[in-house]
């Protein structure tokens, strides 16, 4: 089923998950097999960035035999932020009020979600992060300097942008219709993985509420990963902007006046 196509009202599941793809046509299946296994209501919308590989075609496929699946169709790669914004849009024009960023290699375990659901419900979150860094987090087949810089990369994050969030760039999370609604999407413009920087920083802005969920990140184990050396220093750059940025608007009261308005 195309994602131009709306689910039968009757049918929908008020929880959406969004799982950009590009060139995951070894893991999509497996992980929305995962997804049902554990969350048997939700829908999944994949966003395939025109895969050379098949995965389009795959999704195609799996929605055409599932109705808790739709796939919408991209021009070409444009970076993760755009996938899930373009994501996003979709599901808030469909009536979904709980959309879930999801990567297809099988990092985030589907087998966390119920427990990430329910601390947003049971502590009336506006933003579930699933956390590598908070107590209880861990990660399994990192090498330790990947892991280095990761947890360096976002204590330097956590300091420069004085937000009180461990695992800044986590990109499991759950959002509730009402956050993304306030987040003014249209003006987000980082593409790559300083996505969730901005987006975290976007909601700790508006005041709203932030709770981490301990999760295992899992190295995927096909494929290869899209993190390079030139989004590590464009996150760094960015995140140091960001925070000049929000302490100049502290000390002038701009941020005080956001709030208000």
């Amino acid at each position: 089923m195309p994602a131009e196509s709306a689910p039968e009202a009757d049918a929908l599941s008020p929880v959406l998950i969004i799982i950009p793809t590009y060139n995951e046509v070894d893991n999509l299946e497996r992980i929305i097999t995962r997804v049902h296994e554990h969350n048997p209501q939700v829908h999944v919308l994949v966003a395939d960035d025109n895969s050379p590989d098949g995965t389009g075609e795959l999704a195609d496929k799996l929605a055409a035999a599932d109705k808790r699946i739709q796939v919408m169709h991209r021009a070409g790669k444009q970076g993760l932020g755009a996938a899930y914004i373009a994501g996003f849009k979709w599901g808030l024009e469909h009536g979904y009020q709980l959309l879930i960023e999801m990567d297809a290699d099988g990092s985030h375990r589907p087998e966390d979600l119920p427990r990430m659901l329910k601390a947003l419900e049971e502590q009336n979150a506006d933003l579930v992060i699933g956390s590598r860094y908070v107590k209880g987090g861990k990660i399994v087949n990192w090498p330790l300097t990947r892991q280095f810089l990761s947890r360096g990369g976002n204590t330097y994050i956590h300091i420069v942008m004085g937000l009180k969030v461990r695992d800044v760039t986590a990109g499991y999370r759950i959002f509730r219709r009402g956050t993304l609604e306030r987040l003014g999407l249209d003006t987000v413009e980082s593409g790559g993985y300083i996505f969730q920087t901005d987006l975290t920083r976007r909601v700790s802005n508006l005041g709203m509420k932030i709770v981490e969920v301990p999760i295992t990140f899992v190295e995927r184990e096909i494929g290869v990963s899209k993190m390079n050396k030139n989004i590590m220093y464009e996150s760094l750059w960015r995140a140091t902007s960001w925070g000049v940025e929000d302490r100049i608007a502290s000390l002038t009261g701009k941020r005080k006046k956001q709030r208000q308005s």
